[in-house]
């Protein structure tokens, strides 16, 4: 079978809103009143530390899609103060948040077992604040959320072939600004700058997956002992580290592009690698004046670039049935779906989501109980679901 990345088509029923006179969609996505709604008609389970799991309404999968998010909206007003990556989130906050992640990808591995018939994931990308909430593809809820998807591959067999240049697919590697000019640098500063015990190096051919051909080019780890490893909450520090890496080269990258010869940033969590790694490489800083003199005369390019870190960072399984660790630049407009190479292209259709639906929610409840059980929230009351479980 041809590789390379698939296209799906996956219904959704509308979502009954009315968005106010005057008001553009994104930017009502980001009030307290849409998330209300957010809660009322999709929320599965909320906890004390406002975090909260709820259905995706317009999903990635009919087979088992769901996120968890830091639900700010009441507690921070200005949709531009909110967290929107791992490092501005409180230690407490961030340690329930790890526990319900291991119990999600847990189930989602016990219910999935087999490599070459699910294609599982569970991530996050990074919401950057910095854009303006008018600008096109800005993502609908700007707070931090991420994601536990699975696709049965026999879909993805089926499906067609997407255009290799799809705009949403170029930051899976082969286009990236850092792949395509600054690969070494980019990996040599991870190996300079990260200790890690756990997430051990994975070669490129390992974090592939066969069947789409993706990720192409990006560093990525295997995560030893698998799916036990993530009831180790040292995993989920070196998981941590791993970000605060890719922040580190994001913010100093463009903080050169910025100004020429800037100093080092004063907060950077790695200091001496960011000087001795990055701001000593030719390379490095060659790319930056090649983006900054582009910047001087091309108005467009100057304003798609996103000056604050911008991420998605992932765990899915290999083929061979590895738990796998990547991170990647991010760009307007694309799901975390398509750095796996999976594109979906959703489109309103009640009827054939109701088929699907009985399904999907009892495979969400299930997953509610379990966290219920371990004392990570308490269930919500929906229409289309009881505050607790059958």
């Amino acid at each position: 079978m041809q590789s390379g990345p698939r296209e799906i088509v996956t219904p959704f029923r509308p979502i009954p809103l009315d968005v106010p006179e005057g008001m553009k969609h994104n930017e009502f996505f980001n009030s307290t009143e849409n998330l209300n709604d957010l809660v009322s008609n999709n929320g599965l389970l909320l906890n004390q530390e406002n975090l909260l799991l709820y259905r995706k309404a317009l999903g990635h999968s009919t087979e088992f899609d769901c996120s968890i998010i830091y639900n700010t909206s009441k507690t921070i007003l200005n949709p531009l103060g909110r967290p929107v990556r791992r490092t501005q989130v409180a230690d407490n906050v961030k340690h329930v948040w790890n526990r319900m992640n291991q119990i999600i990808i847990a189930y989602m591995l016990e219910r999935y077992p087999a490599a070459d018939e699910a294609l599982i994931l569970a991530g996050e990308a990074s919401l950057d604040a910095t854009w303006p909430l008018t600008s096109p593809g800005v993502p609908s809820i700007r707070m931090l959320h991420n994601h536990f998807v699975v696709f049965p591959k026999e879909e993805l067999r089926d499906a067609r072939l997407a255009d290799a240049d799809n705009p949403n697919l170029t930051d899976g590697g082969q286009h990236s600004l850092f792949q395509a000019y600054m690969r070494d640098v980019y990996r040599g500063f991870f190996d300079r700058a990260l200790d890690l015990r756990i997430l051990k190096p994975a070669s490129e051919a390992d974090a592939r997956i066969e069947l789409t051909g993706y990720p192409q080019g990006l560093p990525s780890w295997e995560i030893q002992g698998g799916a036990d490893a993530l009831k180790d909450v040292h995993f989920w520090k070196e998981y941590d580290e791993v970000l605060k890496g890719f922040i580190d080269f994001y913010r100093t990258f463009f903080s050169q592009v910025s100004t020429h010869n800037a100093p080092m940033l004063p907060d950077v969590y790695f200091p001496e690698e960011v000087e001795s790694v990055l701001l000593f490489d030719n390379d490095f800083m060659k790319t930056a004046k090649k983006v900054r003199d582009r910047c001087i005369v091309d108005a467009k390019y100057a304003n798609a670039i996103r000056w604050q870190p911008a991420f998605k960072q992932l765990i899915y399984r290999n083929d061979a049935g590895k738990l796998i660790v990547t991170i990647s630049q991010n760009s307007i407009g694309n799901a975390i779906t398509e750095l796996l190479g999976v594109v979906v292209n959703r489109i309103p259709d009640a009827a054939a989501y109701a088929r699907h639906e009985p399904a999907l929610i009892g495979r969400l409840l299930e997953v509610r109980r379990r966290l219920i059980e371990a004392d990570l929230g308490d269930g919500i009351e929906t229409g289309y679901w009881p505050r607790n479980n059958p």
